[in-house]
């Protein structure tokens, strides 16, 4: 096991327990796939709730508070990732794809149009527990107030985030960083705590990937406000958003 790892289970241990009592919602047409789902995910803690239709799903979701849905592709009355649209208009809890379709072209759309997260079958229930919990992980943290910093202010349910007013165009990555940084102005997080926050695969990724997005990020943010440079970087260590913005 890498220092990186290591360091994240110590970090995000009490993340982790939160994320232990969220309410998950299955989706899934075949009962020996939900069965063995639901198993899995209770016995790490979380509480489930069943469907194997889609089309309950939005009424549902008006009556129930659900943190996160497991949504498989191929439902009997609806396809999966049209009601990741229409759940994508009115909610903007975290969804993972459940599906048998590996091509990448179908992760590509599904990311595409709303989802945290994909997982292809057949699939193993402890990863499945352990994507959920890291998608938790990134899509908890608190929505920030304006008077945390009167420079931005962010749009969960559109992920949008604006600066001084003025929406940023920002892609998925740059969006979870910078939203990372708003959250703490002035704390310091270090290039692993960042990826172990804000990418799905940390493992899978450079350091220096942070910093390129953060790079991007600053370029975009100097169209708006030139004169301003609000994310300082602590050579050898990591980043921080200024706290007097």
């Amino acid at each position: 096991m890498s220092l990186r790892v290591r360091r994240s289970n110590l970090s995000f241990c009490n993340l982790e327990m939160e994320t232990m009592k969220a309410k998950i919602l299955i989706v899934e047409d075949e009962p020996a796939i939900t069965e063995t789902i639901q198993y899995a995910l209770e016995t790490d803690g979380f509480v489930t709730h069943c469907l194997s239709c889609g089309k309950p799903v939005i009424s549902l979701l008006k009556k129930e508070a659900i943190d996160l849905i497991i949504l498989d592709i191929g439902l009997p009355d609806i396809n999966g990732m049209e009601l990741c649209k229409e759940i994508r208009k009115t909610h903007s809890l975290p969804i993972i794809f459940l599906t048998a379709r590996a091509d990448e072209v179908d992760r590509v759309v599904g990311l595409e149009i709303g989802a945290d997260d994909y997982v292809v079958k057949p699939f193993s229930p402890r990863e499945l527990s352990a994507r959920i919990r890291a998608v938790l992980r990134r899509t908890q943290q608190p929505v920030v107030a304006q008077s945390l910093n009167q420079a931005f202010q962010i749009d969960e349910s559109r992920r949008q985030i604006s600066y001084f007013g003025t929406p940023v165009e920002l892609s998925r990555y740059e969006y979870n960083l910078l939203k990372i940084l708003i959250h703490r102005p002035g704390h310091v997080y270090s290039r692993d705590q960042l990826m172990e926050m804000a990418w799905d695969e940390p493992e899978a990724s450079m350091d220096r990937t942070v910093d390129a997005h953060i790079k991007n990020i600053r370029a975009k943010m100097k169209t708006i406000k030139p004169e301003i440079d609000p994310i300082i970087t602590y050579r050898g260590v990591g980043y921080a958003l200024k706290e007097d913005l």
